[in-house]
């Protein structure tokens, strides 16, 4: 008997379920839409944060003058601004910026701004300690060779390191991505049309909760998987083949052909 009610309510919900989207999807999609652009547009301008910010914390010191107290000076407001952002609440964060800029300077900003800033900003106090550390991770050798051939710290940075950074921090950047995607949900406390504010929306209309949230969460399941899809064939394409013979290359004891034939009697 109790199988069989849990069965009639199941069977209820899920039609439900298939009720309230098939009369709503426009509303969840406009919301998914918005959350999409929000994460991609705050991703690719939080990483551009993170990239300068990681090279000018990484500039060398000179021994003195006034170039060391303006690099110690930015460095720390750097710091204070990476631990602010990185060390409060990113819902909190929205408050302060779009009520607070309103109350104290009268500033009205537009919400998908205010939305993108956020999103931005606080993406960009991560990504830049994760460059840091991918900058770090890179053989000092290789510094100190581009500096023996007349390369300056940014000519370095651009010609020798970032191009083996950014493979690296791949992993990191995508996994802030998907953070993204998630965190833009308590941008509805600025009435930003996200996916959760047009779920709240849709909860309200109909006085259901669990149905609406139960889409909601599928929709971020979708988008999540398939932005973790892409970025790992993305990580494939960029390291490239893992057997390769490079030609020309006078050291080699053996020509490709040699190599070739060898491998395919090896394989026999």
């Amino acid at each position: 008997m109790v199988g069989l009610i849990m069965s009639r309510r199941l069977t209820m919900s899920f039609e439900t379920i298939v009720n309230i989207f098939i009369k709503n999807w426009p509303m969840f999609l406009r919301g998914a839409r918005m959350t999409l652009v929000i994460s991609v547009i705050g991703t690719i301008v939080g990483l551009i944060i993170g990239l300068i910010i990681g090279i000018t914390r990484t500039i060398p010191l000179p021994n003195k003058g006034i170039k060391k107290i303006a690099l110690i000076i930015i460095n720390k407001i750097l710091s204070v601004y990476i631990e602010f952002f990185r060390g409060t609440p990113m819902i909190v964060q929205a408050m302060v910026i779009f009520y607070g800029t309103a109350q104290a300077f009268g500033i009205q900003m537009n919400r998908l701004f205010a939305a993108l800033l956020i999103v931005s900003i606080n993406t960009g106090a991560y990504m830049s300690e994760i460059v840091r550390g991918g900058i770090i991770s890179i053989d000092i050798g290789q510094f100190e060779a581009a500096q023996a051939i007349g390369m300056n710290h940014v000519q370095t940075m651009i010609n020798v390191i970032l191009p083996q950074v950014l493979r690296n921090i791949l992993p990191a950047t995508g996994n802030e991505f998907v953070v993204n995607i998630k965190d833009s949900s308590v941008l509805n406390v600025i009435s930003v049309t996200e996916l959760f504010f047009q779920t709240k929306s849709i909860s309200g209309a109909t006085f259901k909760f669990f149905e609406p949230y139960f889409i909601a969460s599928v929709i971020y399941l979708i988008m999540t998987l398939t932005i973790t899809r892409i970025l790992r064939y993305v990580e494939r394409r960029m390291d490239g083949p893992t057997d390769f013979i490079m030609p020309g290359n006078q050291m080699q004891v053996q020509s490709i052909g040699e190599a070739y034939t060898r491998r395919v009697q090896m394989g026999k």
